[in-house]
């Protein structure tokens, strides 16, 4: 009996440890605030205040407080928190040939609202790498896993009116293509999961083909949108179900990406959803981007428990629900925290159902 029960109390801190290490990894979906020095705070496309090599500098800055933000947060799989670029999108468009950003001409951003974007022009191509040196510099700061985010083909054509292709098909594939020159240099610099921020309507074979032959995880992330007013209204028109996740699931579970990020805190999508990407791992948003309110540990307990009825624990990556940028760092660095402790009260509660399982079930 006693030797039964030291063998079980050495498997259970082995496996306990593996749980606490391994389990429920942490991440950011995309981009943190970024420092009153550097751009304006809570302002999407926020001009630099800075030039030159004092931007340079500022940027490097800026990198390594936001990783630092995250290490003492607890978050597991760090980022960039996009601090080298002023929109997620648009600083990638930005240095590639074939697109003017300076005759620029107005249409409906996702039938949501009018905007004034660039236009393409001629043949898009990307003459060198846009983040690789990015990457590079933070892969130099930590040894942690290191998750960066580019722009899905789809999102990328949904900012931009077309005047060269004719077609919105043989774009996406050129912004694959040029994709996945950045992803496999991302890779070479140390990157651990590249991860590609799309559209609900999203052509699956493209974001295949942005991944095509990388070694490292791949994810998509697909949500409704950064904490803006555009975005909230929008969904208040959505009814009492958000089910636009239905169709393009089973297409991303029969895909060859490794990582499904979607929203779920404070959202109308119903969570049994995830069953149809059953297999996958998923990154869960249990931070709740568009409202200052900071969640409590409990309330992202919640929602991750809520999604472990459709998603194997060790496939569940804790996340927000998108990017933080419109927020404070006060707001963002808190919501942080919530998301880290509330991914260990669930690790704690998976490693005594490891422990007690058996006895349990034990007459």
């Amino acid at each position: 009996m006693v030797g039964r029960l030291r063998r079980r109390l050495i498997s259970f801190r082995i496996s306990e440890q593996y749980l606490m290490k391994t389990l429920l990894p942490t991440s950011t979906a995309g981009s943190l605030p970024k420092p009153v020095w550097l751009a304006e705070p809570e302002t999407l496309w926020s001009p630099w205040k800075l030039q030159g090599d004092d931007l340079i500098e500022a940027k490097h800055d800026a990198l390594r407080l936001s990783l630092d933000d995250q290490r003492r947060a607890g978050i597991d799989i760090v980022s960039d928190g996009e601090q080298t670029r002023q929109h997620f999108v648009t600083t990638f468009i930005e240095h590639l040939d074939g697109v003017d950003f300076e005759n620029r001409k107005t249409m409906r951003i996702r039938n949501r609202y009018d905007a004034s974007v660039p236009v393409v022009v001629g043949a898009v191509s990307r003459p060198k790498s846009v983040f690789v040196e990015d990457a590079k510099f933070l892969r130099a700061q930590t040894d942690q896993p290191i998750k960066w985010a580019l722009p899905g083909p789809m999102t990328m054509i949904d900012t931009l009116y077309d005047d060269h292709y004719g077609s919105r098909e043989k774009l996406a594939w050129e912004f694959a293509k040029i994709l996945n020159e950045e992803a496999r240099e991302l890779e070479a610099a140390g990157v651990d999961i590249v991860q590609f921020d799309e559209v609900n309507d999203c052509a699956v074979a493209t974001v295949e083909k942005a991944a095509e032959g990388l070694k490292c995880e791949t994810a998509v992330h697909i949500c409704y949108g950064y904490g803006i007013k555009a975005n909230t209204d929008w969904k208040k028109t959505l009814g009492s179900e958000w089910r636009q996740y239905e169709e393009v699931f089973p297409k991303l579970r029969s895909s060859s990406i490794d990582i499904i990020s979607l929203e779920a805190q404070n959202s109308r999508v119903p969570m049994d959803l995830i069953e149809l990407i059953r297999g996958k791992k998923v990154m869960v948003g249990a931070i709740d981007v568009a409202t200052d309110t900071i969640e409590t540990p409990e309330q992202v307990a919640d929602t991750l428990r809520k999604a472990l009825q459709f998603v194997d624990a060790d496939k569940l990556y804790p996340a927000t629900n998108c990017g933080m940028a419109p927020l404070s760092r006060h707001v963002a660095n808190g919501k942080l925290r919530a998301l880290s402790a509330g991914a260990d009260i669930v690790r704690e509660e998976l490693s005594r159902d490891l422990y007690y399982g058996d006895e349990r079930s034990e007459p």
